[in-house]
């Protein structure tokens, strides 16, 4: 069932980008046709150029500017098994599930056990602070 679901919203998506592409084309053959007696065909080309980049820029700086991580609370975990403590407390179906697959995951390929473990015994050393005058 889930499958299922998960099979008719990739097609939908799909369906979604291939529309939203077919009407990219039309509307920069559209621009095209309109500019080209003004501008010729060379002027026209780089007008169609200059709506894309523009385009492309103002979707860099809306997707930068709603891509800012939240903003953490007062009281929220900061250390990394803080939170990870915080989130089986929180979720600890979704926490089970990630250490079953964890696990299968360890059965299959036990390096990556191995390299996990490491990195979570060896750590980091936290950063020196500069004296302040």
């Amino acid at each position: 069932m889930i499958f299922r679901r998960l099979l008719f919203l990739l097609a939908g998506v799909m369906a979604l980008a291939v529309s939203a592409g077919v009407m990219v084309v039309a509307l920069a053959y559209g621009l095209f046709a309109l500019v080209k007696p003004y501008v010729g065909s060379a002027g026209a080309a780089g007008v169609v150029a200059g709506a894309a980049a523009l385009l492309i820029g103002l979707l860099g700086v809306f997707l930068s500017l709603g891509s800012r991580a939240p903003k953490r609370k007062p009281g929220s975990p900061d250390s990394v098994s803080e939170r990870v403590m915080e989130f089986v407390k929180t979720k600890p179906i979704t926490s089970i599930g990630g250490a079953i697959a964890a696990g299968f995951l360890a059965v299959r390929n036990p390096g990556y056990l191995g390299t996990v473990i490491r990195a979570f015994v060896e750590g980091r050393e936290p950063p020196k602070r500069r004296k302040e005058r």
